[in-house]
């Protein structure tokens, strides 16, 4: 795995397109640092149609020993890896990467785990309550999973790829663990609502949700990081909801991965 502090200097990447908006990469790097461990997290903007050549040329560097994959490479990198947790396996997305043995990649996905994680950090418990999320791309299916596996009683999902929906909707029902089903843009009637989609990363996007249905007893999230306040997140707390946004989420995401990543 991963050198000392006092061996070479071993390299991992956070691969998007975009890959602007990521703030990660410092701070990963530093979590490497804090671990006395000589790493560095480093961005690469790679578009969809040179992901597996820019994945083949990189597995040829021998001091490459991981991916943080975002935006829109999760479904992708799950079918270029050679073994995947269950829970990755389930979605078909990974968002991060480690080496095995033999130098092919090792694949797990910690979006939904840290998800959750953090909303508990905010006070909310999704067990027994009604969800709606918004989004089912790779974070969107990840967050899914973990509500349905947190025992939420209702899970309505949103997401313009009615297809893409469906099928989320179809493989979580199957698990038997509450009730999941398509959604719309309205919270009404939710105790959870939380948008797992890009839309907000422009302050020219519409809203998600309809936001002028919350009430002050909802807990509202948002996967954004850019802005660090999405514009729902602003309407959400003027409405007086108790709210987590994608920073709060990426600090039990990041943590998370840092572990897989050094093999704990």
């Amino acid at each position: 795995m991963i050198d000392s502090l006092n061996g070479s200097t071993r390299l991992h990447f956070i691969v998007g397109d975009p890959i602007a908006q990521v703030k990660s990469p410092a701070g990963v790097s530093q979590a490497f640092h804090d671990q006395g461990r000589n790493a560095l997290c480093v961005p690469a903007h790679v578009a969809p149609a040179d992901l597996a050549s820019w994945l083949a040329g990189l597995s040829l560097a021998q001091n490459v020993d991981g991916i943080i994959v975002t935006v829109p490479h999760k479904f992708a990198c799950f079918a270029l890896c050679a073994t995947s947790t269950e829970r990755s396996t389930f979605l078909q997305a990974v968002n991060t990467l480690r080496r095995n043995p033999d130098g092919s990649w090792h694949g797990d996905m910690f979006d939904g785990l840290g998800y959750v994680a953090a909303m508990r950090g905010k006070g909310c418990e999704p067990a027994g309550k009604s969800a709606l999320l918004v989004g089912a791309g790779g974070a969107g299916s990840a967050i899914a999973y973990a509500l349905v596996t947190a025992g939420v009683a209702e899970l309505a999902i949103h997401d313009p790829d009615t297809s893409r929906r469906d099928s989320l909707v179809q493989r979580l029902a199957g698990l038997g663990r509450g009730r999941v089903r398509a959604g719309g843009a309205s919270p009404a009637g939710f105790d959870i609502v939380l948008n797992a989609s890009p839309v907000g990363m422009q302050l020219s996007d519409p809203m998600p949700i309809d936001a002028s249905l919350f009430t002050p007893a909802q807990f509202v999230g948002c996967v954004i990081t850019a802005p660090a306040v999405p514009p729902m997140i602003v309407a959400a707390r003027a409405k007086g909801c108790n709210t987590m946004t994608g920073a709060d989420m990426f600090a039990q995401v990041r943590d998370l991965m840092l572990n897989f990543l050094l093999g704990h």
